[in-house]
């Protein structure tokens, strides 16, 4: 009976003694390695400045995509039409410009040269009848009035040569300076106009401006897009990012520029990245970090940047991580 009672005072301290070691082991905090965070990405979101209906969904939600690919189009058959009207407005105003700088036409220069010449001619055969009738006057053969008729004669053929040629001239000038101007002005505005519609056509399709992860397609093809609304939205890996939280204390020991390790679930290996963010405000833990050690405790938000964001490639925002600072 002694060793009975003995025994199962020996096996009680022995449950007491294993119980005080599981409470304490229960209260005693873990050691932290490193800081909490998770994966947060800048999405790149791809909209068209001009309204329409969705007339193409290039991507699908999840697929990869290179810079320059077509993401989506927009119905565009008013700008199609505005578009040729400006191009062919534009053609007008370019060759009335050319016609003002040409002058008259070769058929209109023709014609003042041969009556230029016909000028030339009447003047030539009154300067020989002048003469004639000068002799004859001066021998008192005719009368003075016969004389005055044939200087009369020669000097308003003469007069018609140089009126001819300045005509002449003056075809050949093309349009005045100030038509000039108003035709160049006009070749300007048309040119504008062209321009405008042509980015209006190109508009109403967009393209990837990188390589990246087609996150979400927030449209449909036939829905209606209003202007500026957001139809794809784009994740390149250099856009993925860690956020994570810093106890007070800690905080001033960090630097922009500082080189961290990011370990993520999966990977057998940490990824090297960088602080690129200090946040200067405090906040609380916030409720994703569930550790008690940080709970109720002011923290600072700080971001880092991958060093080789190819490494990101096939990260997802929201991931945990747990960071560490590289000695």
């Amino acid at each position: 009976m002694k060793n009975s009672s003995h025994a199962k005072r020996s096996l009680r301290a022995v449950l007491v003694l294993a119980g005080a070691t599981l409470i304490f082991a229960g209260c005693s905090r873990p050691s932290t390695v490193g800081y909490q965070g998770y994966l947060e990405g800048d999405f790149i979101y791809v909209a068209a400045p001009l309204a329409g209906q969705l007339e193409n969904l290039a991507v699908t939600k999840g697929s990869r995509i290179n810079a320059g690919s077509t993401l989506f189009t927009l119905e565009h058959a008013n700008e199609l039409a505005a578009q040729r009207q400006a191009t062919e407005q534009f053609r007008a105003a370019r060759a009335r410009l050319a016609d003002a700088q040409k002058g008259s036409r070769p058929s209109e220069l023709a014609t003042l040269n041969a009556r230029l010449d016909q000028a030339r001619a009447a003047a030539e055969l009154s300067q020989l009848d002048l003469a004639r009738q000068k002799n004859l006057y001066d021998t008192r053969v005719v009368a003075e009035a016969d004389y005055d008729r044939a200087r009369l004669t020669h000097e308003r053929n003469t007069r018609a040569i140089e009126e001819l040629a300045a005509q002449l001239a003056t075809a050949q000038l093309g349009g005045r300076t100030d038509a000039l101007t108003a035709a160049e002005a006009e070749v300007s505005a048309a040119r504008a106009a062209k321009e405008k519609t042509d980015w209006a056509v190109a508009q109403k399709a967009q393209a990837a401006p990188r390589d990246a992860l087609v996150y979400d397609t927030l449209y449909r093809a036939g829905e209606f897009v209003a202007a500026g609304n957001p139809v794809v939205s784009l994740l390149p890996a250099e856009n993925i990012k860690v956020r994570f939280f810093v106890p007070e204390a800690e905080f001033a020991s960090l630097t922009a520029g500082a080189a961290v390790r990011i370990n993520i679930n999966g990977r057998p290996a940490p990824l090297a990245a960088r602080i690129s963010y200090l946040s200067p405000q405090p906040e609380y833990t916030p409720p994703i970090l569930y550790n008690r050690e940080n709970r109720a405790k002011l923290v600072f938000m700080i971001e880092a940047v991958f060093n080789d964001p190819a490494s990101a490639r096939d990260l997802h925002p929201g991931q945990p991580v747990d960071v560490a600072l590289t000695k």
